[in-house]
C-alpha cells in the first residue's frame, strides 16, 4: 500500500515485504530512508521489518526534516540487539514521540552499529508501490552516497493495535544465525495462489498434519485463504483453515501416499503437498517460491508429473503435460523455462536439449497410471508435441550417435556431448516409441527405437568407458546424470552399478548429500543439490 494520510500515517504492505532484503543498514557505510507523510500531528512510534543476523549491536531510527542531516532530526529511538535476543527478524517497534507538521515530508532514517560482520537489513517488497513516495539506499562503498528508488522499504508510522508488529506473530524475535540460509522453507497455497513461508516464519512452528496451514508458535494458525493473494493469521481452528485441511487430506486420499514407515509417508504427504502448491492453474509447475525458481521448467516439471501420476493425482500430472505441450517452441524443442502465465522464456539462456527427452518420458510415466478408459483419447492431444520431439532428438545425432554440445541440468554448457543430455535423450526416444505404437503409429515407433539404439550403442562406446563421466572428452570429471542411465528412466546396461558407486563415492559430502559433480573447472565446494542425491537414491 502507498503511504497513506490517517490514523496509521504511513504503510507498506506486510506480506511482501518480508520476502526480501532491500537495503543493508550496517553503518557507517550503509543506512536507509523512507520519505512519508502523514495527517497526525504526532509520530509516537515506527515499526519495521529488520533482519539481523548479528547477535549484538543496535538500531536507530529517527524522523528527520533532511535525509542527509542529522542535525535535522526531530526524534530518535535506538533498540539493543542483544537485549532483544539476538540476531532475528520481524516487525520490530521504535518509539519516537516527535511533533510533526500534517501533510509535510518527513524522512524515516534507520542505520545499525555492530562489531560482528554480519549482515543487518531494512526489508521491503521490490515492487513499486503505487502512491508512494521514495526511498534511499545510502551505500558509500557501492554507490559513493544515496540513491534513490521507487519506494519498496516496509514500515508503518503509528500504527494502530497488532500492527506495530504487522500481523500478529509477526514481531521481532530471536532465531539462530543458521535459518537465515535458506531462502523459502514452505509453502501456503489455496489452490490458485501459492505464497512463501518464510525461514523465520518456519522456525518453531509446524503444519498441521497433511496440509499447508502453518501452526505458529503462539498457537495460531497462518494460512492463504480461499480467493485470497496473502496469507493471513488466526486463531486456531478457524473455519477456514479447517476447510483447506480437509480439501488437502481429501486429495491426499485421492491418490497414495509412498513409504513403508510413517516418518517416509509424513515426508512424502509435504513433498506431494509442496507440489501441488506449486503447480500453476494452468498447468505451470514453479521448481521453487523464490525469485530465481519461480519459473517452469521442462525437466523440473517433468519429474513432478511423474511424480503425480505414480501417486494416483493423473489429472494434475496430465495439466503439466498440457502446459508443456503448449509451451514447446515451433521446431519441437524448448526454453530452458518460461514465465508462469506460459508467455515465453524470462531471458535469453541457451535452451536446453534434454527436454526433448523429460517431456516424453514423463508422458510415458503418465500413460502408465492413467484411467485406461480416457489415456488414449488423452494422448493423442499430446501426441503432436511428442511426435515433434522424438523427430527433432532423432534428427540432432550426429553420424556417431551422439547429440549436439549442449547445457545440461547444471545449466552450464560444455564443448562436447554431455551424459545429462544423452541419457535422458535415449529415455526419451524409447518413451516415444512405446506412446507410438500404443496410438498405432508403427512408423513413427520404428524410426525412434531406431534412433534410441543408435544412440544407446554411442553411449555405450563413448561414454562407458570413462565410467559415464560427464562429457566424452573426459575432461569434465564425473556426474550425477550417470543416474539417468538407470531405472526409472532407462534400462541400466550392465557396467552401470560400478560406475554409479564410484560416481555416488567421488560426489558424497559428510552431510550425507551430492553435488551435482566433480568439473575441475566448476567447484561446487559442500553445495549438495537435492536433486543430485535423489538420482542416486532411484538408482
Amino acid at each position: 500500500m502507498a503511504p497513506r494520510r490517517g490514523r496509521r500515517g504511513a504503510r507498506v504492505r506486510r506480506a511482501a515485504a518480508i520476502r526480501h532484503r532491500l537495503f543493508s543498514i550496517k553503518g557507517p557505510d550503509n543506512a536507509a530512508a523512507q520519505e512519508f507523510t502523514t495527517d497526525d500531528s504526532r509520530v509516537e512510534k515506527a515499526s519495521l521489518y529488520l533482519a539481523s543476523r548479528a547477535a549484538s549491536g543496535t538500531v536507530t531510527v529517527e524522523v528527520r526534516t533532511a535525509r542527509e542531516d542529522p542535525g535535522s532530526a526531530i526524534s530518535s529511538s535506538t533498540r539493543d540487539l542483544a537485549q532483544l535476543g539476538g540476531g532475528g527478524a520481524g516487525w520490530l517497534d521504535f518509539p519516537l514521540g516527535a511533533d510533526v507538521t500534517p501533510g509535510t515530508t518527513y524522512y524515516l532514517f534507520a542505520q545499525a552499529t555492530t562489531t560482528e560482520s554480519k549482515a543487518i537489513a531494512w526489508h521491503g517488497t521490490r515492487s513499486p508501490v503505487g502512491g508512494s513516495l521514495t526511498s534511499w539506499n545510502y551505500d558509500l562503498p557501492v554507490l559513493g552516497g544515496w540513491r534513490a528508488y521507487t519506494t519498496r522499504t516496509a514500515f508503518f508510522v503509528n500504527p494502530a493495535g497488532a500492527e506495530g508488529c504487522g500481523d500478529p506473530d509477526a514481531c521481532y524475535r530471536a532465531v539462530p544465525d543458521h535459518v537465515f540460509a535458506a531462502s523459502t522453507a514452505g509453502l501456503y497455497s489455496n489452490g490458485k495462489t501459492t505464497g512463501a513461508i518464510t525461514p523465520v516464519q518456519a522456525y518453531g512452528s509446524e503444519y498441521v498434519r497433511d496440509s499447508n496451514v502453518l501452526r505458529l508458535p503462539s498457537g495460531r494458525w497462518r494460512y492463504l485463504p480461499a480467493g485470497g493473494s496473502e496469507p493471513v493469521t488466526v486463531r486456531a481452528n478457524d473455519p477456514g483453515a479447517r476447510r483447506q485441511i480437509s480439501e488437502s487430506r481429501a486429495w491426499l486420499k485421492r491418490g497414495t501416499v509412498p513409504g513403508r514407515t510413517g516418518p517416509q509417508r509424513k515426508a512424502a504427504a509435504r513433498a506431494l503437498l509442496s507440489m501441488k502448491a506449486l503447480l500453476q492453474p494452468n498447468g505451470a509447475s514453479a521448481a521453487a517460491w523464490y525469485s530465481i525458481g519461480e519459473y517452469s521448467w521442462p525437466r523440473d516439471s517433468s519429474y513432478v508429473a511423474a511424480a503425480f501420476a505414480h501417486a494416483g493425482h493423473t489429472e494434475d500430472a496430465y495439466r503439466i503435460l498440457t502446459y508443456n505441450a503448449s509451451t514447446q517452441r515451433p521446431d519441437g524443442t524448448w526454453e530452458a523455462r518460461t514465465t508462469l502465465d506460459g508467455a515465453g522464456p524470462p531471458d535469453s539462456r541457451h535452451s536446453q536439449l534434454d527436454a526433448n527427452g523429460w517431456v516424453p518420458w514423463s508422458t510415458w510415466q503418465w500413460y502408465q497410471d492413467a484411467p485406461r478408459q480416457t489415456r488414449d483419447p488423452d494422448l493423442k492431444k499430446l501426441y503432436p508435441a511428442i511426435e515433434k520431439a522424438a523427430d527433432y532428438a532423432a534428427a540432432s545425432l550426429d553420424g556417431d550417435g551422439l547429440p549436439p554440445a549442449s547445457p545440461d541440468y547444471w545449466e552450464l554448457g560444455t564443448g562436447t556431448p554431455d551424459i545429462g543430455t544423452a541419457a535422458p535423450l535415449l529415455s526419451g526416444l524409447n518413451a516415444a516409441a512405446d506412446l507410438a505404437r500404443a496410438l498405432g503409429h508403427d512408423d513413427h515407433a520404428a524410426t525412434w527405437a531406431e534412433a534410441a539404439g543408435k544412440l544407446s550403442d554411442a553411449i555405450a562406446e563413448r561414454f562407458a568407458p570413462l565410467g559415464y563421466q560427464r562429457t566424452v572428452d573426459g575432461l569434465h570429471g564425473r556426474d550425477g546424470a550417470a543416474a539417468f542411465m538407470a531405472p526409472p528412466f532407462n534400462t541400466a546396461p550392465a557396467d552401470l552399478p560400478d560406475a554409479l558407486d564410484s560416481t555416488h563415492d567421488a560426489l558424497l559430502r559428510p552431510n550425507g548429500g551430492v553435488v551435482p559433480g566433480d568439473d575441475p573447472g566448476h567447484d561446487w565446494g559442500t553445495s549438495t543439490w537435492t536433486p543430485s542425491t535423489s538420482f542416486f537414491g532411484l538408482a
